[in-house]
C-alpha cells in the first residue's frame, strides 16, 4: 500500500514525512486520479440528482487527490528535487486534462445547471446556495456549456498553459539556484555583521566562500549596504536578468506563448480579451476599474519617486560619481538617507528584529485578537528548517500551523501561504493544515530587517485566513475568495507591527534582552512612509504592465510591449518594475495573479479602512471589533460575495485616499 493513500496514524492527522519517498508520488496520483474518476463518473451517471447527490458528493469526490497534491505541491514549491521537478512537468498536463474531463461532463453539467435553474425552491441554506453559485460558475467559465471543436480546443488550451506554466516557474527557480558572485575579504568586510553572516551561510550551502546569491533576502541588503558600485550593478544585472538569460531557461518565448493562450481561451468563451474574462468574478470587475486606480495611486507616486530620485542622485555626486542614479544605486543611497533624516541604521535595528522575537509578538497579536494558543510541536516535517505548533482557543483544537521560513537553493523565491488540508465540516469536522513558507536568510541568531517582519506577519495573515475558517463546504472555505479579496487579511495583519505596543513588548535585543530604545522605536515608525515613492512605482509599473498584457490583442513580443506600457507611463529611470516579464512569476507560473497582480493595491485600500476601525475604536485589540473581523471576514471565507462580506464588516466601501494617506502620498497626489 502507498503511505499517502494509507489512513495516517499520525497526531493530527500531519502526513508521515519521514516514511514518504519521492517514487511515492506518481503511483499516488495515479490511483487518486484514477479513484477521483470513478467518484464523479458515478456522481454524473448516477440517478440522485439533489444538491447532497451532485454537489456534495462532487465536494468528497476528490479526497484522495487533495491529499496528495496537498504534500506533493507544498514539498515541490519548498524543497524541490530533481525527482519532484520531473513530476511536476508530467503532471502539470494529467491534472488540466483532469479538470477539463470534470467540467466537459455533459450530464454532471446537466445536472447542475439543473439544481441551479431549481434553486429557489430547493431550501437550500445560504451557503449552500453559494456553493451552488460557484459551482456553476466554475464549470461555465471552464467551458462547459461549449460543444465539438471548440470544446477540444479549450482542454488543449489549458493543458499546453499548465505545462507552459510548470516549465516558466522551473527556468525562474534554475536561473536562481545557478548564479552566485563569490565576496573577496574587503568586499566582505564593507558590509553590516549580518549581510556577512548571510553571505557566510549561502557560500557554507554551496560548499563555498562568502558568497551572494539572488535570493532577495540577501541581495537587497548587499544593493543597500555595498559600497562596490560595480560589484552592485553586476548583482543587480543578474537579479534582473532571471528567466531572460538564453537558452533552456529562458521564459521570454514562454510568455509570449502563455499570453497568446490566454487570449484564445478567453475568446473561446465569448469575451473580448483574457483581461475581461479573469476580472469578471472578482470585486473590481472591469479592466477599466483596475486602470483607474492603478492611475490614481501612479500620479502622486511618481511626483514623489522622481522628488526622491534628484536627493538620491545629488548623494551620488557628491560622492564624486557623474552620474546619473541608476538602479543599483537606489537602494544603497536611500539607505544611506534614511540614516542620514531619521538616524535609523538597519544594522543597528536587526539585533531588535530577531525571527523569534517577531514570531513571539504575531503569536501574542493573534492571541489577544481571537483568543488564540501556540504550542510547539515536534516533528518531523518534510525538512529540517520547518517548525510546528498546535494552535488552541480555549483547550479546543484549531489547526496546525508550520513555519518554514529560511531561504535555501531548493525552495522557489518569495513568500507564500498554502494548505496541506483545509478546513471544512462536510463528512465529519476537518480542521485545517497551514503552512507559512518565507525566504530569510539563515543566521544564528535569523534577524529580520523591518520589511521581513512585515513579511512575516502577511503570511501569518492568509494563515489565520485558513485556520480561523468556519464553514460547511471546502469549496469555500479560507482563502477561497476572489483574488482582489483575499489580501486583505494578509496585509491587514501587517498594521499590528506597526502597533507602538507590540514593538515595546516584543522587539528585544536577540543577546541581551534589552527592549528597544525609545528613540529608536519612534524614528522606525516614524519612517513608516520612507521611500514609498519607490515602492509604489515599482509595484504599479508591474501591475500596469500585466494588465495591459491581457487586454486588447497579446503582444508577440512581451519584452517590447512591456517596454512600451513604461514608456507610457513616464517610468523613472533609475527604478525598475518588482517583475520584469521574464521573472513575474506571480503572473506566469499559474494563473492565479494573471491580470490580477493589482490585487495587492485593491486589498491595500480595503486594509487600510479596516484597520481605522480599530482606531475609530479607541483600541487596536479591541475586542468587539475583532470578533467581527473574524465573523465577517476571517472566519467566513468565500461562503458570500467578497463586498457584501466587507460591507457587513465595516459598513461602507472604502475610498483610493485611505491607500495613499497609508503610503504617505496623499501630498502628492
Amino acid at each position: 500500500m502507498n503511505v499517502l493513500l494509507e489512513n495516517w496514524d499520525t497526531p493530527f492527522g500531519l502526513p508521515p514525512f519521514a516514511a514518504i519517498r519521492d517514487e511515492d508520488f506518481g503511483p499516488a496520483f495515479d490511483e487518486a486520479l484514477a479513484r477521483a474518476r470513478t467518484a464523479i463518473r458515478a456522481i454524473a451517471e448516477g440517478p440522485g440528482h439533489s444538491f447532497a447527490d451532485v454537489i456534495e458528493a462532487l465536494e468528497l469526490a476528490e479526497g484522495d487527490l487533495d491529499r496528495v497534491s496537498g504534500v506533493f505541491y507544498n514539498l515541490a514549491g519548498a524543497d524541490s528535487t530533481d525527482a519532484r521537478e520531473a513530476l511536476m512537468r508530467d503532471l502539470a498536463p494529467k491534472m488540466s486534462v483532469f479538470s477539463s474531463e470534470v467540467t466537459n461532463n455533459k450530464a454532471l453539467w446537466a445536472k447542475i445547471e439543473a439544481l441551479w435553474q431549481a434553486r429557489a425552491g430547493l431550501g437550500l441554506t445560504a451557503e449552500q446556495g453559494r456553493v451552488l453559485d460557484l459551482y456553476r460558475r466554475m464549470f461555465v467559465r471552464s467551458g462547459a456549456a461549449l460543444e465539438g471543436a471548440a470544446a477540444e480546443r479549450l482542454t488543449a488550451v489549458k493543458a499546453r498553459l499548465a505545462v507552459l506554466g510548470t516549465a516558466f516557474g522551473q527556468n525562474l527557480l534554475a536561473d536562481e539556484r545557478s548564479w552566485h558572485i563569490e565576496l573577496s575579504a574587503a568586499d566582505l568586510a564593507a558590509l553590516p555583521g549580518f549581510v556577512q553572516d548571510a553571505a557566510r551561510a549561502a557560500g557554507a550551502e554551496k560548499g563555498r566562500g562568502p558568497v551572494v546569491t539572488l535570493s532577495r533576502s540577501l541581495i537587497v541588503p548587499f544593493l543597500q549596504f555595498s559600497p562596490n558600485r560595480s560589484l552592485r550593478e553586476t548583482a543587480y544585472a543578474a537579479w534582473v536578468a532571471r528567466g531572460a538569460n538564453g537558452g533552456e531557461t529562458d521564459n521570454r518565448g514562454i510568455a509570449a506563448e502563455i499570453l497568446a493562450l490566454r487570449a484564445e481561451r478567453a475568446a473561446l468563451l465569448g469575451y473580448p480579451d483574457f483581461a475581461a474574462f479573469k476580472l469578471e468574478p472578482e470585486m473590481a470587475k472591469t479592466p477599466a476599474a483596475v486602470r483607474d486606480l492603478l492611475l490614481r495611486v501612479w500620479r502622486p507616486a511618481r511626483a514623489k519617486a522622481l522628488t526622491d530620485a534628484a536627493v538620491l542622485e545629488a548623494m551620488l555626486k557628491a560622492d564624486g560619481l557623474a552620474g546619473p542614479l541608476e538602479p543599483w544605486d537606489w537602494r544603497y543611497y536611500s539607505e544611506k538617507r534614511r540614516k542620514a533624516e531619521h538616524d535609523l541604521d538597519e544594522a543597528a535595528l536587526k539585533p531588535y528584529l530577531g525571527l523569534e522575537a517577531m514570531l513571539g509578538a504575531m503569536f501574542d497579536c493573534s492571541s489577544r485578537l481571537f483568543g488564540l494558543e501556540f504550542r510547539e510541536i515536534d516533528g518531523p516535517f518534510y525538512h529540517p528548517d520547518v517548525r510546528g505548533w498546535e494552535v488552541t482557543r480555549g483547550g479546543a483544537h484549531v489547526a496546525v500551523f508550520l513555519g518554514d521560513y529560511f531561504a535555501r537553493g531548493s525552495k522557489r523565491s518569495g513568500a507564500w501561504c498554502s494548505a496541506m488540508r483545509g478546513q471544512r465540516k462536510l463528512g465529519g469536522e476537518v480542521r485545517p493544515i497551514v503552512v507559512n513558507v518565507c525566504n530569510f536568510a539563515k543566521g544564528d541568531p535569523c534577524l529580520l530587517s523591518y520589511d521581513d517582519a512585515r513579511t512575516l506577519f502577511h503570511e501569518f495573515g492568509h494563515a489565520l485566513h485558513q485556520m480561523l475558517s468556519d464553514v460547511t463546504y471546502g469549496f469555500v472555505s479560507g482563502t477561497s475568495v476572489a483574488r482582489d479579496f483575499v489580501e486583505l487579511p494578509s496585509q491587514l495583519y501587517e498594521h499590528w507591527l506597526e502597533v507602538p505596543a507590540v514593538l515595546e513588548a516584543h522587539a528585544r535585543h536577540w543577546e541581551t534582552g534589552e527592549p528597544m530604545p525609545a528613540a529608536m522605536l519612534e524614528r522606525l515608525l516614524a519612517a513608516g512612509t520612507y521611500d514609498q515613492g519607490f515602492a509604489t512605482v515599482e509595484f504599479v509599473a508591474s501591475a500596469m504592465v500585466d494588465l495591459e498584457f491581457h487586454t486588447g490583442t497579446p503582444p508577440a513580443d512581451p519584452m517590447q510591449r512591456q517596454a512600451e506600457v513604461l514608456d507610457a507611463l513616464g517610468m523613472p529611470t533609475a527604478i525598475r518594475m518588482r517583475h520584469a516579464t521574464p521573472h513575474f512569476a506571480h503572473v506566469f507560473s499559474s494563473d492565479g495573479y494573471s491580470a490580477g497582480y493589482y490585487s495587492y493595491m485593491w486589498s491595500e485600500v480595503m486594509d487600510a479602512d479596516a484597520f481605522a476601525a480599530f482606531e475609530e475604536a479607541g483600541d487596536p485589540f479591541h475586542p468587539e471589533t475583532a470578533a467581527k473581523l473574524e465573523r465577517f471576514i476571517l472566519s467566513a471565507g468565500g461562503s458570500e460575495d467578497a463586498e457584501a462580506l466587507y460591507l457587513k464588516f465595516r459598513g461602507k466601501m472604502p475610498e483610493v485616499e485611505a491607500l495613499l494617506k497609508g503610503r504617505g502620498l496623499l501630498d502628492a497626489a
